[in-house]
């Protein structure tokens, strides 16, 4: 897990970060706590293309679905196959055990179109006035 000063995020509440050059992504806290219990997990497939901001998975919770968006475009490598059983693990450690795919990035200057965790704090603090 990275330090959560190297985590970047998106407005749609995404999180990214990049480990020997392979994106880990999931959901932030904010949107997982929004959701309420996740139910279900729809994963890319390994091996599909995903450009940055484009919905590339899906959650549902007992509130909503909800689309989940590429932070970086790139090829899926992996999928985490633990949250088709235990989808619940993105409310219990989203930063952690719940991600959900990682990205071998194709072109890592899309980071420059990502908020820090000091910018995204500050996004969610404009949220809630």
């Amino acid at each position: 897990m990275a330090n959560q000063e190297e985590y970047f995020f998106t407005k749609e509440h995404e999180w990214v970060y990049f480990e020997d050059n392979v994106a880990v992504v999931g959901v932030a806290e904010y949107a997982q706590n929004a959701l309420g219990d996740i139910t279900y997990v729809e994963l890319p497939e390994v091996g599909e293309d995903v450009e940055q901001f484009e919905q590339f998975a899906s959650v549902e919770s007992v509130k909503a679905a909800s689309d989940i968006f590429a932070p970086i475009s790139g090829k899926i490598m992996e999928v985490n196959k633990k949250l088709e059983a235990s989808p619940e693990l993105i409310n219990k450690s989203c930063y952690e055990k719940g991600w959900i795919a990682k990205i071998q990035p194709a072109d890592l200057n899309e980071k420059n179109n990502l908020m820090s965790q000091e910018e995204y704090t500050q996004f969610l603090e404009g949220l809630d006035t």
